[in-house]
């Protein structure tokens, strides 16, 4: 069977044997997990032991995007926290191995609910006892203190708002293949309105229901996909987290305000500005996704799916436009 793309398992064996000698009981085999729009992951097992394996993708890569040592070192400071990760294994920076930088995990049994499909085995009770536990997770995350677990300078919290609204900006230059009508105006609205924020946490950047594995229990066992985490403005996790529950369609999805209210009062920060941060978030969205459709145009994407994604850009932008507006 041939290797995956963009995983070369001889040379990974290698660089394992040496690494972590006595790691693998046997041969390595692996397949590339479905569902990735960003990073590559990839299940990789000895026949004994089941690990998962994070790359970036193959070709286009936007700078600090794709940040494999930040997922590793975030991930791994959170472990003695109450926010569930995988334990690290390994990581390794040297893009010899495999092309680029990766890093091993231990796999965490669990279920990752990508589609409002995918709950439709699921109560309206057990929908919405989910997704207010999502917001527990992401209040409990806003409540570590950084120098505590050793993030203190895991990033530059002075002026986070108004340095995200020009990195985004610059991501979005970056990966332009056709016309956006609105975006410039939201980028604009945007920058001229950055509220200063509460004080700076660690945050996720991209928290959503498809970035978690759920346990058979209904309970959140780990949180997956920290290359954006940095420490931030926590309303700025939050906005994202809702512009995407808000995209849940099934009994029992609670609304955005229910799940702001749940929020609010687990953190006890006050939700004055959030259409800024929700309009920021249907912003930051779709330059993400704009960036994996540009990818998609030049060929560069593995697996399947990314033909639809540059169809979901402009909504995302009407919707930044219009909760702008109101503010």
């Amino acid at each position: 069977m041939p290797d995956p793309p963009g995983l070369d398992l001889r040379r990974l064996t290698a660089h394992l044997d040496e690494a972590l000698p006595g790691l693998r009981a046997g041969a390595l085999r692996a397949a590339l997990l479905p569902g990735g729009r960003s990073n590559l992951t990839y299940a990789l097992t000895d026949g004994r032991t089941r690990w998962v394996l994070r790359r970036p993708p193959l070709g286009h890569v936007l700078a600090t995007a794709h940040d494999m040592g930040r997922e590793h070192r975030v991930m791994g400071a959170l472990a003695p926290t109450a926010v569930p990760v995988p334990p690290m294994v390994h990581h390794c920076p040297d893009p010899a191995v495999l092309g680029a930088p990766f890093y091993l995990m231990g796999h965490v049994a669990g279920l990752v609910y990508r589609e409002s499909a995918d709950l439709a085995g699921l109560s309206p009770g057990q929908v919405r006892a989910l997704a207010l536990e999502l917001m527990d997770v992401l209040a409990a995350l806003h409540t570590v203190d950084p120098a505590a677990v050793g993030l203190a300078d895991l990033g530059r919290p002075a002026g986070y708002n108004a340095r995200q609204v020009w990195r985004w900006k610059q991501q979005l230059d970056a990966s332009r293949s056709r016309d956006l009508p609105g975006v410039d105006e939201l980028h604009s609205r945007l920058a001229a309105a950055v509220p200063s924020g509460p004080a700076a946490v660690v945050v996720h950047g991209d928290f959503r229901l498809d970035n978690v594995l759920v346990g058979e229990d209904g309970t959140v066992r780990a949180v997956l996909d920290w290359e954006m985490s940095t420490l931030g403005d926590p309303l700025a996790d939050l906005g994202l987290s809702l512009v995407y529950a808000g995209r849940v369609d099934v009994p029992g999805q609670p609304d955005a305000d229910t799940l702001a209210t749940r929020y609010a009062d687990r953190t006890g920060l006050s939700l004055d500005d959030l259409d800024w941060y929700l309009a920021f978030a249907a912003f930051k969205l779709a330059v993400i996704l704009e960036g994996v459709h540009y990818r998609f145009v030049l060929g560069r994407t593995v697996g399947e799916g990314f033909d639809t994604v540059g169809v979901r850009v402009p909504p995302l932008v009407a919707q930044g436009l219009a909760t702008i507006r109101r503010t």
